[in-house]
C-alpha cells in the first residue's frame, strides 16, 4: 500500500517511499520528521538521518517522553520546558494525533511515532520505521556528496545475510524486550524473557564470529541500527524496568558490550541521537502500571561504558547459561 491510495479512516498507517520519479521526490526541507527520542522504532530512523547527514533536509519535531495520557503523546509548550522535545514546529499541534488527524479525519489507527510528514502535499508519507529504515539510506543520495551517499545500510552483497537475520531480531531482540516487560502473568513473562536471552546469546556469538566492529564485520547494516536502539536501552532500562535482568549488556555479553561502545563513541550519529534523559523518563514516568510510583533509578553509570577493545580476538564470548535459556537458543 502507498500513500497514494491510502483510504480514509484506515487503521494500517501510510506507507509511502521518498524516490526519483515517484510521488514524494528528494528534496530539501519537503519533508517533516515526528519522533520520541525514547522510542526505539524512531531512533532508527533519526539515526538514519544521522548517519547520512539529513538534518539539513529532513526538519525535526520531538514529543516530550511523558506523560501519556488518553490523549497521547504531546509536545511542549515552548522549546525550554523540557531539554531537547520541541513545539511542532510545522503545525502547531499540541498533540501527536492531530499529526494523523490533519492527514485523515477518519484514521483509526494507533498514534505511534516516528511519523514522515510531506509538507508539499499536506500528508504523512510513512509511519511505518521498518520500512522506512529500508529506503531511507538512499532516498537523497542524489543530494549528497559521494562520501555520504557511498553509505549504504543494505548493501548488495550483503542483502541475502540481512534477509535472514532481520525478521529474526526484530521479533526476537526489538519487540523481544516488550513481551518479557509487559507480561501480565509470571507464566508469560518467562516465556518472554527466556527466548530473549536465547537471542542475545546468538546476536553475541554472531558478531563475535564475524569479528566485529559491526554485526557482519567490517561494514555497517541496517542490522547495527536494529540492533542498537535496542541494546543501548537494555542496561539502562530494560534490565530493571521491563525485568529483563538474567544478565547485563555489559557484564554477561563482553562482545555485545564492546560493539555498543564503538558505535556510541566512535561512530558518528549513535551518541548524537541517543538522549538517555529522554530514554529513562519515558519508561518509568509513563507506564504506570510497570511503574507505579514513578520513580526513575539514577543506573547504571555511565550508561554506555568507555574502554573499547580495538583487538576483538581479546574479547571473551560470553553468554547467559541458564539451562532453559540454552535449550531455547538451540532451537533458534
Amino acid at each position: 500500500m502507498t500513500a497514494e491510495i491510502h483510504k480514509a479512516g484506515t487503521s494500517d498507517g501510510w506507507h509511502g517511499i521518498i524516490s526519483e520519479g515517484g510521488q514524494f521526490l528528494p528534496e530539501k526541507d519537503r519533508y517533516h520528521l515526528y519522533i520520541g527520542l525514547f522510542c526505539p522504532f524512531a531512533h532508527r530512523v533519526n539515526l538514519v538521518r544521522h548517519i547520512k547527514h539529513l538534518t539539513d533536509i529532513i526538519t525535526l519535531s520531538v514529543v516530550k517522553p511523558y506523560p501519556k495520557g488518553d490523549e497521547g503523546w504531546r509536545f511542549p509548550e515552548s522549546n525550554e520546558e523540557y531539554p531537547n522535545a520541541t513545539v511542532d514546529h510545522l503545525l502547531g499541534a499540541k498533540f501527536l494525533h492531530e499529526i494523523y488527524f490533519t492527514a485523515d479525519k477518519e484514521y483509526k489507527g494507533k498514534y505511534s511515532v516516528p511519523v514522515l510528514w510531506d509538507k508539499k502535499t499536506g500528508t504523512i508519507v510513512n509511519n511505518e520505521s521498518a520500512e522506512m529504515l529500508r529506503w531511507l539510506p538512499t532516498a537523497f543520495n542524489t543530494m549528497l556528496p559521494p562520501s555520504l551517499a557511498s553509505i549504504d545500510l543494505y548493501p548488495a552483497a550483503l542483502r541475502t545475510q540481512i534477509d535472514d537475520l532481520s525478521p529474526w531480531m526484530q521479533m526476537s531482540i526489538n519487540f523481544g524486550v516488550y513481551r518479557a516487560g509487559f507480561a501480565r502473568t509470571q507464566e508469560d513473562y518467562e516465556a518472554g524473557v527466556i527466548p530473549l536471552f536465547a537471542a542475545l546469546n546468538k546476536a553475541e556469538a554472531l558478531i563475535a564470529k564475524n569479528g566485529g566492529p559491526f554485526v557482519l564485520g567490517n561494514v555497517m547494516t541496517e542490522l547495527d541500527v536494529r540492533l542498537y536502539a535496542t541494546i543501548v536501552r537494555f542496561d539502562a532500562v530494560y534490565v530493571q524496568h521491563f525485568k529483563t535482568n538474567l544478565g547485563t549488556v555489559r557484564h554477561d555479553y563482553p562482545v555485545l558490550n564492546n560493539w555498543l561502545k564503538g558505535l556510541y563513541w566512535n561512530v558518528e550519529g549513535f551518541r548524537e541521537s541517543t538522549d538517555f534523559r529522554h530514554i529513562k523518563e519515558n519508561y518509568t514516568k509513563s507506564h504506570s502500571e510497570v511503574n507505579p510510583l514513578a520513580i526513575t533509578p539514577l543506573g547504571p553509570y555511565p550508561n554506555v561504558e568507555e574502554v573499547y577493545e580495538e583487538d576483538w580476538r581479546k574479547l571473551r564470548v560470553g553468554e547467559v547459561r541458564m539451562p532453559a535459556v540454552l535449550e531455547a537458543e538451540s532451537k533458534m
